[in-house]
């Protein structure tokens, strides 16, 4: 059976009917929908009548679910639907009833929770306006969208993260007052005759999320390819295949600032912990933090804003954080295109690999640093990062739960007395305190362990490192800053114009109205940071996405959490649920698995495009892993040249084949797919073979 619908706008057509989000056979994203609380079929499913008279008005009631009924019953249809309708006069009467004969003279209440409830919020509105306007204050808002009408802040506080209107007009028409620097959008394209590669973003260049969902967000009909374009050039990674396509300033998204910003006074509004009333906690915020554009800094790097990705990772190192390590040489402005890295220079970013010892909550042992060692140089796939080479910009770390909770002022002093410490969403795993015993480990270590013996399977692997990853990312990211990004991501640019982004983003959950974690930014100690800690600790420490999602609807916080859309981070999500699949980005997904096995039909774009064809102008590509299968099925193997050929070695000894055995396996297929391509792509800059995506050949 087939049909078509239209939703938000976008031609749908599927080929069975399905409700949310499709089943994806031993996939990451079909464990972590459920883990949110996907619940067996609810006995009752709500109808609507439509009432004469009233134009969009209907009654909403409740009938039996037949699903739920045993299957012999289930196939009497008649009799349910006889039943039902029964119920429904029932229920009419009653509530007819209620409504003109009662004293209260209203409809009864229904029994189910409705969306307006606010069961997850433990602050007072009066410091929800509080958190709203310390953000704005510190610089983490710099948008002209409007503050939420729910909180009623009567008086715009000053944005020293934006200009300052023409006109006053609109300053208090519910958005804030800027107070900052002028703001110069720059036309970014490669000049002649040096056009063969893009241009480095300016370093503190800063990405207007305004105008990146002016053309991107789904919510407003916009197809991830016309997001893509306008991205790719915007960025000016068209580089030498721009053509003419009439005036393009409006796609210019990426601006600079040069001046100081109204100073924001401190004593603006009132910091200090303020007394509980009823059932809201108090809340206590730090100082406001000051707002310095790029040029302003003592030195490249900014101590409050640091250029740092997170991954998680529990187990021995594989291919798949082999791969988003290589994406970020490849990518991102790492500096190794000099011998020798200058103090004046831009700030380079960070890896930090944060490796979780399993099982998930139990205490590092003794030898933990010592282990790390011989572990990682023992291992093919994460020994090449240990090279000197690579010391200044990828770091490994030990997690350490214990260590890493009593490191965030929120939570210190209560976690231990919770009944449980790990959920997310509808899974509730019961992990008790002594075993998770305090080890002293330095935070800032570059050395980590490893104790897990297998690696994590599709369908098998440790649901309790799934569940601590979800608060893992947002005490990171709340702890150190920066950027938190699962391990099954593949990075296609450089993130300068995101990190001086200040305020707080993570993505859409394809067409749901709902975040996905999977990419993360947030400012380490910001008043955000303290109601999201507070919230979960008052509702089981439940960092799902689907409930980080409830916790800032109810609260009013969406807006200093931005759902930037998906078309940024994970642009074949929307064609893998049957969304705008009649105007597709290149390439065309229609399941994550196209990019482990990309379909025969469109088998020769890998190898005849390349790299720079694989969704370009989003920053990421996140391919919802199948961990079990290889990125490069004939070369299975770090392929880094003659520096690192010891790793290649060992793993193809591990194998137990012969040499002839080998020999055949090395053999390509005729037609290779992205995912094999983009892997090659990158060890061929770090053998030296061809330079990174901007025309820098990495120096020894």
């Amino acid at each position: 059976m087939s049909f078509s619908t239209s939703r938000h706008g976008h031609q749908r057509t599927r080929s069975r009917l399905t409700i949310g989000i499709p089943h994806y056979t031993n996939s990451v994203v079909d464990e972590k929908f459920h883990l949110g609380g996907s619940q067996p079929r609810p006995w009752f499913n709500p109808i609507s009548i439509p009432l004469p008279g009233a134009h969009k008005r209907a009654l909403r009631l409740w009938i039996p679910n037949h699903r739920r009924l045993p299957p012999s019953l289930a196939r009497k249809r008649g009799v349910i639907a006889l039943l039902a309708a029964f119920a429904i006069v029932l229920y009419t009467i009653f509530a007819v009833t209620v409504r003109f004969g009662s004293a209260q003279k209203k409809w009864p209440a229904s029994p189910w929770p409705t969306p307006s409830s606010r069961a997850t919020v433990v602050y007072h509105d009066d410091d929800l306006r509080r958190i709203w306007q310390w953000e704005v204050m510190s610089g983490h808002y710099p948008s002209r969208r409007k503050l939420p009408q729910e909180l009623n802040i009567t008086t715009p506080p000053m944005n020293p993260a934006l200009p300052p209107r023409k006109t006053s007009r609109d300053d208090a028409n519910g958005t804030t007052i800027g107070v900052g620097s002028k703001r110069i959008y720059l036309d970014l394209q490669s000049q002649p005759p040096d056009v063969a590669y893009p241009p480095r973003p300016v370093p503190g260049a800063i990405a207007d999320l305004d105008v990146i969902l002016k053309y991107c967000d789904f919510a407003e009909n916009k197809y991830v390819r016309d997001c893509l374009d306008v991205l790719r050039t915007g960025a000016g990674l068209d580089n030498g295949n721009r053509i003419r396509r009439g005036n393009l300033d409006d796609w210019q998204y990426i601006y600079f600032e040069k001046e100081a910003p109204k100073l924001v006074l401190q004593d603006a509004l009132q910091f200090t912990a303020l007394p509980a009333t009823g059932k809201w906690e108090k809340l206590s915020l730090p100082p406001l933090q000051t707002y310095r554009p790029y040029p302003l800094l003592d030195s490249p790097c900014d101590p409050e804003n640091p250029k740092i990705f997170h991954i998680f990772w529990g187990g021995p190192i594989t291919d798949k954080p082999y791969t988003i390590l290589m994406s970020f040489l490849y990518t991102q402005n790492t500096g190794l295109h000099l011998k020798s890295y200058p103090d004046n220079a831009p700030c380079r970013p960070q890896f930090w690999v944060w490796i979780n010892p399993a099982p998930a909550a139990t205490e590092p042992p003794p030898n933990a640093l010592h282990d790390m060692f011989i572990e990682l140089k023992e291992n093919p796939w994460a020994a090449p990062f240990l090279h000197p080479r690579f010391k200044d910009v990828i770091k490994f770390k030990l997690w350490n739960t214990t260590e890493m909770l009593d490191g965030i002022p929120e939570l210190k002093d209560e976690w231990r007395s919770m009944e449980s410490l790990f959920k997310s969403g509808a899974h509730v795993l019961h992990v008790s305190e002594p075993e998770l015993k305090k080890v002293t480990v330095d935070a800032d270590a570059t050395t980590t362990t490893t104790t897990t013996k297998a690696p994590p399977t599709e369908g098998a692997y440790n649901r309790l490192s799934t569940v601590l990853s979800d608060m893992a990312r947002f005490i990171l990211c709340h702890r150190f800053g920066g950027i938190y990004l699962d391990a099954d991501t593949v990075l296609l640019r450089d993130w300068e114009e995101l990190f001086n982004w200040r305020g707080a983003f993570a993505y859409r959950w394809s067409w749901h109205e709902k975040y996905n974690t999977a990419v993360l930014h947030m400012s380490k100690g910001s008043a955000l940071g303290t109601f999201l800690f507070r919230t979960a600790l008052n509702n089981g420490l439940d960092f799902h996405p689907m409930t980080v999602s409830v916790y800032t609807e109810q609260a009013y916080m969406q807006g200093l959490l931005l759902r930037l859309p998906d078309a940024l981070f994970d642009p074949a999500w929307l064609n893998t649920e049957d969304y705008q699949r009649e105007r597709p980005p290149q390439p065309f997904f229609t399941n994550f698995a196209d990019f482990f096995d990309t379909p025969v039909s469109q088998g020769a774009a890998p190898q005849a495009l390349g790299f720079d064809g694989f969704f370009s102008g989003a920053y990421s590509y996140h391919y919802h892993s199948p961990w079990v299968k290889p990125f490069d099925v004939s070369r299975n193997y770090p392929d880094l040249g003659e520096r690192f050929v010891k790793g290649e070695e060992a793993l193809k000894a591990a194998s137990g084949k012969t040499e002839a055995e080998q020999e055949e396996d090395a053999r390509d297929q005729r037609d290779l797919d992205w995912s094999t391509v983009v892997k090659r792509t990158f060890e061929a800059y770090v053998r030296g073979e061809r330079p990174n995506m901007y025309g820098e050949w990495i120096q020894w």
